[in-house]
């Protein structure tokens, strides 16, 4: 493909609580197996994308492991490759990034030293499937300056965390508010960019001499009666994992049949960095139904519509339903948990009970020394 690819994975979100004290969002786990930024680097790789920076900042060192190897999405290539850049200091900036435009500024000689003419601009928050050769082809025809891709919202979607976009019949974006308080449009950013290199380059550069910092509201919230900004719909699946509810929900999405097949069994693929687990176990006793259970695990209890991530342990007599579990954590005898995340590496203590609202998830933290019990 005619492009290089920049995955945005520096930022927080408080939406996240607790569950960003430990990791950027973009490392979220996902669907039992996966991370977050997974899904961002599997759309450039299945999209012919050869060479991929990703900007990493905020509690990065378990996203920096994730990305120690670019063999698992095809990246280790003699041409191109994937390129982890942090914030760093240099005579020219002794800053952190101070906003999306900031680190793409602050890494712009990879921008400058590269050759394709078009720059795929990702979130990696974002779990969803996407051609961006489709949305490179509609940039071209519509001879469009920045592409940004967007969806339609579903009825009684909350967009008000998004930026809500109007169009015009050409499907040019005439408005773009960022976050509003009230939205005005049904149609939302998915933040996702195309736009030409050299174009890009020199926007930036224009930021950083005026001290702007953030590549929605210094670019296409300010430019958009000045250049030409379309918007491309999207259709399928797409969430932003970027609060509890959502990246709750999502993880619940999983369990559906349909969503499963779309992203693991639909080409193309999903891929992610593999650990040499064993597979679960289940041993006598345990009743487990329509739950994701990931490798290393080890169930003795009753697991119902629940995301089990890597090296769980379920004691006997525990009931487990509506919730997410996240790595390595050891569940006692006789606990109940229900409609909660549960933080990971942690020690459930026996004979707890740790129940939330379908509406008001509760986030499990023990702050218990494993060996110790």
């Amino acid at each position: 493909m005619r492009a290089v690819g920049i995955v945005l994975a520096g930022g927080n979100s408080k939406r996240m609580r607790e569950l960003s004290n430990k990791r950027a969002i973009a490392a979220m786990p996902i669907a039992g197996s996966y991370r977050s930024i997974d899904f961002a680097l599997s759309n450039m790789t299945n999209s012919k994308i050869q060479k991929v920076a990703v900007f990493t900042q905020y509690n990065s060192r378990s996203l920096n492991e994730h990305l120690s190897s670019s063999k698992w999405w095809d990246f280790g290539r003699k041409q191109g490759g994937m390129y982890v850049f942090t914030p760093t200091i240099t005579a020219q900036s002794n800053d952190w990034y101070r906003g999306t435009a900031d680190a793409i500024y602050q890494n712009l000689d990879f921008l400058k030293s590269s050759h394709e003419p078009y720059v795929v601009i990702a979130s990696g928050d974002g779990i969803y499937k996407l051609d961006y050769n489709k949305v490179l082809e509609y940039h071209i025809e519509k001879k469009a300056d920045i592409t940004v891709v967007c969806r339609d919202a579903a009825e009684g979607e909350d967009v008000t965390r998004f930026g809500v976009v109007e169009l015009n019949d050409d499907g040019r974006i005439t408005q773009f508010d960022e976050k509003p308080m009230v939205a005005e449009s049904s149609v939302y950013s998915c933040g996702i960019y195309v736009v030409r290199r050299r174009q890009l380059i020199e926007l930036i550069e224009r930021c950083a001499a005026e001290d702007r910092y953030d590549f929605v509201r210094d670019v296409l919230v300010r430019y958009k009666n000045l250049k030409r900004i379309y918007a491309y719909k999207m259709e399928g699946y797409w969430s932003n994992i970027a609060s509890v509810d959502s990246y709750y929900q999502t993880n619940m999405d999983f369990l559906k049949p349909e969503i499963r097949k779309y992203f693991f069994r639909d080409y193309p693929e999903i891929y992610t960095k593999i650990d040499d687990l064993p597979p679960a176990k289940y041993n006598p006793g345990a009743n487990v139904k329509n739950s994701l259970v990931s490798s290393g695990c080890i169930i003795n209890g009753t697991v119902e519509g629940s995301v089990l991530f890597k090296k769980v342990y379920v004691g006997n007599n525990c009931v487990i339903k509506n919730s997410v579990v996240m790595n390595d954590v050891y569940i006692g005898d006789n606990t109940v948990i229900e409609n909660c995340i549960v933080e990971s590496r942690d020690t459930i203590k026996a004979n707890t009970t740790h129940i939330g609202k379908p509406d008001d998830v509760k986030i499990v933290i023990e702050k218990n020394e494993r060996y110790t019990i």
